[in-house]
């Protein structure tokens, strides 16, 4: 019945923590949660190293620890064999190094970032920034471009572009939350930018994916089961 009772409120918060917000007329779904409380981590491969690829086989591995997942989001761009793209930090554990190169796509439109957990407390930087940090996170991953840098938006980013995706980022706002948005209807990066900097408060903000975009809340009936997955960031609760 603890068990029972345990998941009752674990999907009571994680419902709690999401809802609609409409921006400039664009739909989105937001979802906060204070890293001082909720354990955010992020998940790539199984202990065979075969990539998760699905919320479920995430959810489904974590059972058997004894942990459910509550919340979870893609976390960043990833190749043909979903491997990560750039910095992967997993327990600790640089899995993937960081990159700092330039190149082709939206991960290469430079400033890139990182998206960093430390205990009790979460981050994105600017990459550049990050590496002169010294922080050792023990969760991260790196996607591109930042959409937020210091209170401005990324400089490439055009008002009257024409590339309208779904996508979906996270932002840490002035009081240390975590704040995960997905859009519902297809944005530009600009308005996408603007709803972290000034709707959720957000210095810095990173750009995750576009349209492949999912989302995994059973709290409000979402499980976005449409492309495979790369990296993932969850929000995992243990139990007894």
């Amino acid at each position: 019945m603890a068990t029972i009772a345990a998941l009752g409120l674990g999907l009571t918060a994680a419902k709690a923590a999401c809802r609609e917000l409409a921006q400039a007329g664009q739909p989105s779904t937001i979802c906060s949660f204070d890293p001082a409380k909720v354990e955010i981590r992020t998940y790539n491969k199984d202990r065979t190293g075969k990539p998760y690829s699905s919320f479920k086989a995430l959810a489904d591995d974590l059972r058997f620890d004894r942990e459910y997942m509550t919340f979870a989001v893609n976390g960043g761009m990833y190749h043909a064999d979903l491997s990560p793209v750039g910095l992967f930090t997993e327990v600790g554990i640089e899995k993937n190094p960081i990159s700092t190169k330039a190149g082709w796509g939206n991960f290469h439109l430079l400033p890139n970032g990182v998206f960093f957990i430390e205990p009790g407390k979460a981050g994105v930087l600017e990459t550049d920034a990050f590496l002169k940090s010294g922080i050792k996170p023990i969760y991260a991953t790196q996607s591109g471009p930042m959409l937020v840098i210091d209170g401005a938006l990324h400089p490439r980013f055009l008002t009257d572009s024409d590339s309208l995706k779904i996508r979906n980022g996270v932002g840490i706002s002035r009081d240390g939350m975590v704040h995960f948005v997905v859009s519902n209807t297809p944005v530009r990066f600009y308005d996408f930018a603007v709803l972290f900097r000034d709707a959720l408060d957000c210095p810095n903000a990173l750009f995750l994916d576009g349209s492949i975009s999912s989302l995994f809340v059973p709290a409000i009936g979402r499980h976005d089961r449409i492309f495979p997955m790369g990296p993932i960031i969850a929000v995992v609760e243990r139990r007894r």
